[in-house]
């Protein structure tokens, strides 16, 4: 065989290498941003009802007012948050704040038996799920386009196009295992 066909070849191949690998990066990229769209909708959603639930519970516990601040703001720190860790520390907190406000609901018997309070209650637990289920999805896109971005020899094409690492949206590690506090 001809070495001008040889050389040929392997230029070919590694050209066909390259946009494999680019295209590859892309899709993945692609994905991420697609997963973290299905967070950000499930956190949209559960925002939107917060505002009713908390209404339900302060007809029946008008005298909790702290704790009703402190979902408001939780709830605002959460939608003014920006970039994945922020995002995933304010959910924790306002996770925190919700379990508080249910935990307070728990001595309210007329509240826990309101149809509306209920319905809301599901529609909330619907919603964690929902969540759950989005960032499960997210980190595993993530795993995949950090593992191609640090693997060879596609990291080389990461590098020379500039593919960064992307952030898990994770919990922390310590406000996971804490126990939500809850006064009266």
């Amino acid at each position: 065989m001809n070495p001008f066909y040889i050389v040929l070849i392997i230029l070919i191949g590694g050209i066909l290498w390259i946009i494999f690998a680019f295209n590859r990066l892309v899709t993945l990229k692609n994905r991420v941003k697609e997963a973290w769209a299905d967070i950000d909708v499930q956190l949209k959603r559960r925002y939107d009802l917060i505002p009713n639930l908390v209404e339900t519970v302060k007809g029946y516990a008008s005298h909790e007012k702290e704790l009703f601040e402190n979902v408001a703001k939780m709830r605002s720190r959460l939608m003014e948050a920006k970039g994945v860790k922020e995002k995933g520390e304010a959910d924790m907190a306002l996770g925190g704040a919700l379990k508080t406000l249910f935990a307070v609901a728990e001595d309210y018997p007329e509240l826990k038996a309101s149809q509306n309070f209920a319905q809301l209650q599901n529609d909330l637990t619907d919603t964690e799920d929902k969540i759950q289920a989005a960032r499960r999805f997210y980190n595993g896109n993530i795993r995949d386009f950090n593992i191609l971005i640090e693997s060879f020899p596609s990291n080389i094409i990461a590098g020379i196009f500039n593919f960064k690492m992307a952030e898990f949206f994770e919990l922390e590690e310590e406000a996971a295992k804490e126990p939500v506090k809850v006064k009266f």
